[in-house]
C-alpha cells in the first residue's frame, strides 16, 4: 500500500514537470515587431542625480500584440519602474501565440 502511494506521488511529480517543461518551450524569446512604442517618462529623481543607465525588460506578449506582464532582468532601481510602466504600453504584430521579449531602454541625461 505504501508503495502504491509512493508510486502514485513521483507520477504526479513527473507529470507536472512535464507540462512545466512543455509550458516554458512555448514561451521563447522571438523578436516580434513593436507597433507601437511609449518611451519612459525619466523619473525626477534620476534627473535630479544625473542617473542614466540601460535597464532590460522581460515581457510576455499575448497573441494580439498587447503585453500581458513584464519582470525586470536589470538596471537602476531609480529607473526599472519607469521603464516597465512604459514597456506595459507597447504594441507589437500579432502572432499565432504568446511570446517572450527581450527589450533593453535607454536612460541618458542631458
Amino acid at each position: 500500500m505504501l508503495v502504491r502511494k509512493i508510486a502514485v506521488f513521483v507520477a504526479i511529480i513527473v507529470i507536472s514537470f512535464i507540462q512545466l517543461q512543455s509550458q516554458s518551450v512555448t514561451s521563447t524569446a522571438s523578436e516580434r515587431k513593436v507597433v507601437e512604442r511609449v518611451a519612459p517618462v525619466y523619473p525626477d529623481l534620476a534627473k535630479k542625480m544625473h542617473i542614466h543607465g540601460t535597464v532590460k525588460i522581460e515581457a510576455v506578449v499575448r497573441p494580439n500584440g498587447v503585453v500581458k506582464s513584464t519582470r525586470v532582468l536589470g538596471g537602476n532601481p531609480v529607473l526599472v519602474e519607469a521603464a516597465s510602466d512604459a514597456v506595459k504600453k507597447w504594441k507589437f504584430e500579432t502572432a499565432q501565440s504568446e511570446s517572450t521579449e527581450v527589450i533593453q531602454l535607454t536612460f541618458e541625461s542631458n
